[in-house]
């Protein structure tokens, strides 16, 4: 078919993404047991929730999220009067915000004074009949609206804060508001943010009342026996970001888009058909997106006898009309229920999973479909009961509020693949410098890296987040990988209380001595450091000096050779080679030293360690200027190659050092008068100087 131009095409760096995902979910303290749930088809909801007593006029099961009650206060910097009357809700989204940046790898401080969104969705607050509060100890009021600005706050961050409420579509509604305040320029970055508890009895005898609840307390999308949802909590974190910015990409958000039913003769609560399959026309028309490489849909599919038929229907004339194969099609509420505003991202987060693992997980209670879902009886819609391959990188997600607010949003799947499971092609052992809030969250880490192998991105990661120092991570630690290619992995680590002191970081010069043959060999596996020796073997080659092959050399006899051909080069005779010898290997020295510590300062500031100090010793001192940026590496190799050649063709060589251990007192009562004491190391060990044969007669002396 032709597609129409598509009106949100937009370049690839452009494109807005799914880079930081956190929550809980109902029996599911973490997206990792969420996912473990839905892969063995687990009902999440429970009768024993223990949030009100049960009431016989009313389903009594919900989806219910555990621990609701602990909260670190001290971390982010909230006072214990503070956190103790505090919405539940607001302290959860505090966790799951900082969880979800940690996910994108990205420190929080970050984003301070940067043009972040905060975009919550947020409905009925269940909390406020039970959390009476003394308004001398509050010093906000308890407006669920103001998490939004609050989580604004604690980030120091700028860009557009607020609540959308659309009921049951409202974090879908806050995605598409958050994609099109990146796309517009209005922010940067976004966070969407949304939290549904069930505290009240109410809120639940109300909902029974509107006809929504299933009898029986089971939500069965699709289903014959479907009567209805099992209201469910859920809490959950978005941060959304241009792909040319993200450390981590999950998904692409190729479009979003809304509309509202108007009005209906049956009544505001009563879905549309039209205007769910007018949004899915003009999506579709607008995104220039063929409805057959949708690869699967996760449905709103409430269970209920109202909706289930009509998304249905809406879904089969837009889409399924337009394939040559069947849609997959399934729902998340039948495994945790309907979590009201949150729902949207629960579907995301189920999205998102299936694109990590390339399964969809199945839709359970799920056998016999309503009479009247002709598409599913046709066979035009596929209802995905087994966990399934995913075949395709495209899924669209539903999303209706029981007020008429609609809403779609499409996910393409990140095409990258990782080469070897992210190992690298070299062998050189990975450095992991993290911090915690507790050791045993240190050692997690550290867990979940071996466990990985040497996944180099995944430690790039956690080199971003752990950049700066993160306030109230109390406990610091390293870990050594050292693997060879995938098999095997051995390991050292460390872990230690510290405070937040910054220490200051000193860079020493060493003067000449502290050279070897093949000094280098290793550090050239890193390309910063032989980025940088290449840089100085280009200054040097015009002087007949390839600084690399001594550099990199085990030949302990290649300076030798190198000498020779300089002398020939020079016209020197062979019978002064030997009184020469030792001043040229002294250039050479010179120039190693000098460009072996370039490029150690090349590779340290790679990785931003810059110094607060620089001290020199000897030539060292010259190589400071570098360090400092005040000379560059060519003036500073250049420097080095003619302190060497001017010690060469002084051709004086009549003075000699020694290292002497003896004490101070002794040292300057039989010190002759033309050898002084040159290092003062320590109150026994001496460097003297002087005149060759004096020292060579001194040491004698001593020696006998």
């Amino acid at each position: 078919m032709n597609r129409p131009t598509p009106k949100c095409s937009i370049d690839a760096e452009e494109e807005i993404v799914i880079s930081g995902i956190a929550g809980r979910f109902p029996e599911s303290v973490n997206i990792q047991k969420f996912k473990e749930n839905l892969m063995n088809k687990a009902d999440l909801g429970s009768s024993d929730h223990g949030r009100w007593n049960h009431s016989l006029n009313m389903p009594g099961r919900i989806g219910k999220i555990n621990n609701i009650e602990k909260f670190d206060s001290q971390f982010f910097d909230i006072s214990t009067t503070e956190a103790h009357i505090m919405d539940p809700a607001t302290r959860m989204l505090f966790e799951h915000t900082y969880e979800a940046l940690i996910d994108a790898g990205i420190n929080p401080k970050e984003l301070w004074n940067t043009r972040t969104s905060v975009i919550t969705a947020i409905s009925i607050s269940e909390t406020r009949g039970h959390m009476l509060y003394d308004t001398k100890l509050s010093q906000l009021p308890k407006n669920d609206m103001s998490v939004a600005n609050i989580i604004s706050h604690w980030l120091g961050i700028t860009g557009p804060s607020y609540n959308i409420d659309t009921a049951c579509s409202s974090s879908n509604y806050a995605i598409v508001k958050a994609y099109e305040l990146i796309r517009s320029g209005d922010c940067d970055t976004a966070i969407v943010a949304s939290c549904n508890l069930c505290f009240h009895p109410k809120i639940q005898y109300q909902f029974y009342q509107l006809g929504v609840l299933s009898s029986d307390g089971y939500c069965k999308p699709f289903d014959l026996e479907g009567s209805g949802y099992m209201r469910s909590e859920t809490a959950a974190v978005l941060f959304l970001q241009k792909a040319k910015n993200a450390r981590r990409i999950y998904a692409t958000l190729v479009h979003g888009k809304t509309n509202c039913d108007g009005f209906k003769a049956e009544g505001i609560t009563f879905p549309s058909v039209e205007k769910q399959k007018l949004l899915l026309d003009e999506f579709y028309e607008e995104c220039g997106i063929s409805p057959d490489e949708l690869a699967y849909m996760e449905a709103h599919a409430t269970g209920t006898i109202a909706g289930d038929p009509v998304e249905t229907m809406a879904i089969d004339q837009s889409l399924c009309a337009k394939r040559t194969t069947p849609l997959l099609v399934g729902s998340v509420k039948s495994n945790l229920g309907h979590s009201e505003p949150a729902s949207g991202l629960c579907h995301v987060v189920k999205v998102i999973l299936a694109m990590e693992t390339g399964i969809i997980t199945p839709t359970i209670h799920f056998k016999n479909p309503r009479k009247n879902l002709i598409g599913v009886i046709e066979g035009r819609i596929k209802i995905v009961t087994e966990p399934t391959k995913l075949q395709g990188d495209k899924i669209c997600i539903n999303s209706f509020g029981f007020g008429g607010a609609n809403s779609h949003i499409l996910l393409k799947s990140n095409s990258k693949q990782k080469i070897n499971n992210g190992t690298p092609d070299d062998d050189l052992p990975r450095l992991v410098a993290v911090s915690g809030r507790t050791e045993e969250a240190v050692k997690t880490i550290f867990n979940d890296v071996q466990n990985r192998l040497t996944d180099a991105e995944y430690i790039s990661l956690l080199h971003h987040i752990h950049n700066y120092n993160i306030d109230g991570h109390f406990y610091r630690g390293y870990m050594m990988m050292n693997c060879k290619k995938i098999k095997s992995c051995s390991s050292i680590s460390k872990v230690k209380h510290s405070l937040h002191i910054k220490r200051p970081i000193c860079f020493i010069f060493s003067g000449l001595g502290s050279q070897w043959f093949g000094m280098s060999r290793d550090l050239m596996k890193f390309p910063v450091f032989a980025k940088a020796i290449k840089k100085c073997d280009n200054v040097l080659k015009s002087y007949g000096i390839l600084i690399t092959d001594i550099l990199t050399s085990d030949n302990k006899n290649i300076c030798d050779n190198i000498i020779k051909l300089l002398l020939g080069l020079v016209g020197l005779q062979v019978r002064k080679y030997f009184l020469f010898n030792f001043l040229l290997i002294k250039l050479f020295q010179i120039l190693i030293l000098y460009i072996l510590q370039i490029g150690i300062i090349d590779l340290l500031t790679s990785i931003n360690i810059v110094p607060d100090f620089i001290i020199g010793h000897s030539i060292g001192e010259i190589v400071c200027g570098y360090a400092d940026g005040c000379l560059t590496a060519e003036e500073t190799i250049l420097s080095a190659y003619f302190i060497g050649l001017a010690l060469y063709e002084s051709k004086i060589c009549n003075s000699s050092m020694a290292e002497i251990n003896l004490e101070f007192e002794k040292m300057k009562n039989i010190c002759p008068s033309d050898i002084d004491i040159a290092c003062y190391n320590s109150s026994s060990n001496f460097i003297v100087s002087g005149p060759t044969n004096s020292v060579n007669a001194f040491t004698s002396k001593l020696q006998v």
